[in-house]
C-alpha cells in the first residue's frame, strides 16, 4: 500500500468532486480497488437526531445493515466511544453484527465536525489480522478530509 500516492487521489477526489455523495463514492470506490484487503467500503453518518448511524455510499457487497443503533455491533460502539476501533478477527468480538461469513476483521474510524462524532469510516476485509497503523493513519487522513467538506 503506498500511502501518499492514496493520500494524493484522496485529496484530488475531494477537490474536484461535484458532490458529497460523489466524492464518498469515489474514495469507497478508490480503496476497494487500491487495497487489496479491503473488501467492503463504506462510510455511516448519525441519522438525524436519532442514536443510529444511517449508510451512505459504500463499494463492495450489499448489506442489509443500513441502520445500526448507537452501541451496538464495531460501528455502534465508534458512534459511543468517539475512537477508532480495529478488530482483527471478529469472532473474538461479543457485540459484532456479522455482514456476512467472510467477513474476518474490520476497522472503523469516526470522524469528527466541531469535536462532534458525526459518522465514520468502516472497512471489512476477508482476511484475519489485516491491518497496521498505515491502515489506521491513512483512514485518519481521509476522515481528517471529508470532515473539511462538511
Amino acid at each position: 500500500m503506498n500511502t501518499t500516492e492514496l493520500k494524493k487521489s484522496i485529496s484530488t477526489i475531494i477537490d474536484t468532486s461535484s458532490s458529497q455523495e460523489l466524492m464518498l463514492q469515489s474514495i469507497c470506490d478508490l480503496l476497494k480497488q487500491e487495497i487489496n484487503y479491503y473488501d467492503w467500503v463504506g462510510f455511516y453518518f448519525k441519522n438525524g437526531d436519532k442514536n443510529e448511524l444511517k449508510l451512505a455510499q459504500f463499494a463492495g457487497e450489499p448489506t442489509e445493515h443500513t441502520i445500526i443503533p448507537f452501541g451496538k455491533g464495531i460501528c455502534g460502539q465508534v458512534a459511543v466511544s468517539n475512537e477508532n476501533f480495529v478488530v482483527q478477527d471478529v469472532a473474538s468480538q461479543d457485540n459484532y453484527i456479522s455482514c456476512g461469513w467472510k467477513v474476518k476483521s474490520e476497522i472503523v474510524i469516526p470522524i469528527f465536525v466541531n469535536n462532534e462524532n458525526i459518522g465514520q469510516i468502516d472497512i471489512d476485509s476477508h482476511t484475519v489480522n489485516p491491518f497496521t497503523k498505515d491502515d489506521e493513519k491513512l483512514l485518519e487522513f481521509i476522515c481528517e478530509k471529508v470532515a473539511s467538506t462538511l
